[in-house]
């Protein structure tokens, strides 16, 4: 019988559980795929994080960072065929100015179809005792040993992904390893001849790490509080570390960039840990012409004062990006093959935990023990 973490409330309340549950039958664009595996990241405990508030709906099964194999295909679905690999990211509606321009990830209806219950049936899930449960979350709902995901959030990796065990380590890369990479590779354009800066090295942080060495940047700072995952950065590409104390000055943060770069600054600033003061020293530490890249989720009312004469005179940039700014169905397969020949070492980031051990593997990421856990199934 499938089986499903459901958030009956929010996780602070220690509200999810591991239980049976059925599915429906499906519908139009919708595959039934098994779940080999599933990562865990920040946003799934943001939208099951508090009782009531946007986007937030119980009981419900989370999970965006999904890989498995198609079951059964609905009518009308042609994005692949039974038995399939396939890696699952966000849903986009197609038709807006921005998927119409390859930004997907800015969809104009992202939040709708990605977060809100009302976009279309998504009452994936049943309990044993005949409750309807919510499904869909960023089109797939990974955290189910099967689930219904939207058609579009499908990419088909047949060809590509070799096995199980391929598969399993694969799951990340259609959400944090994306946005990582695809921030600094695609939305910010990073070239050999510039100096990044990462604040935060979580999984979406250091894959921007990565990204940046992809590039050949020749100069990657990475910025953390935890000393375990400056040396991991270090082991990923980036050429200098800084780390951040909890009593210091964050002052300190960007004049040690400063110092670091001769006092030049970086020409990309990417910020993954919404943390106002921290975001405002990425501005401080942006050289001229310098992009800062907003990826990391702030409080919804937290705001950042900028310097206007300087961003005129510096031609300074910021820039909020979700999700990479890329099309998942011609990014993620790129990911696969820097995978697969370890241009995108991915397995030193990734810890494996059995679906059971989901408390631990989100307790061992909010701790910092682990940076990317992925449940199997």
């Amino acid at each position: 019988m499938p089986r499903a973490i459901v958030s009956h409330g929010s996780y602070k309340s220690h509200n999810w559980k591991l239980e049976n549950v059925n599915l429906r039958p499906l519908q139009e664009n919708e595959l039934l795929i098994e779940i080999v595996a599933s990562g865990i990241c920040q946003t799934d405990l943001h939208f099951a994080g508090a009782e009531s508030g946007f986007g937030i709906h119980y009981p419900r099964v989370m999970g965006h960072e999904g890989a498995g194999y198609v079951l059964a295909i609905g009518p009308n679905t042609t994005v692949a065929q039974i038995n399939d690999p396939v890696i699952l990211s966000f849903s986009g509606c197609k038709t807006c100015e921005p998927c119409q321009q390859a930004h997907p990830a800015h969809c104009s209806n992202f939040n709708a179809i990605n977060f809100d219950v009302d976009w279309d049936n998504t009452h994936v899930f049943e309990a044993e005792t005949a409750t309807p449960i919510y499904g869909k979350f960023f089109g797939q709902s990974s955290f189910g040993s099967r689930t219904i995901v939207r058609a579009d959030s499908v990419i088909n990796v047949a060809g590509q992904v070799q096995s199980r065990a391929e598969l399993q380590l694969m799951a990340p890369l259609g959400c944090g390893i994306q946005t990582g990479s695809g921030a600094i590779l695609n939305a910010a354009g990073a070239r050999a001849q510039d100096r990044v800066a990462v604040l935060g090295l979580g999984g979406v942080g250091l894959s921007a790490v990565m990204g940046a060495k992809i590039a050949g940047c020749r100069q990657v700072i990475g910025i953390d509080r935890h000393a375990s995952r400056l040396g991991v950065a270090k082991e990923l590409g980036a050429t200098d570390v800084v780390c951040v104390s909890a009593e210091e000055d964050l002052g300190a943060v960007s004049a040690a960039v400063m110092g670091l770069t001769g006092g030049l600054g970086v020409n990309v600033v990417l910020d993954t840990t919404g943390v106002p003061g921290l975001i405002a020293q990425g501005v401080k530490m942006a050289a001229c012409k310098g992009k800062i890249l907003q990826v990391g989720t702030a409080p919804e009312t937290a705001t950042l004062e900028i310097p206007i004469h300087e961003f005129m005179v510096s031609g300074k940039q910021f820039m909020g990006v979700v999700e990479g700014d890329v099309v998942p169905r011609e990014y993620v397969p790129k990911l696969v093959d820097w995978v697969r020949d370890g241009t995108l070492p991915l397995a030193k980031i990734v810890k494996f935990y059995p679906a059971e051990e989901f408390e631990k593997a989100i307790a061992d990421m909010q701790s910092g023990e682990t940076i990317k856990p992925v449940i199997l199934w």
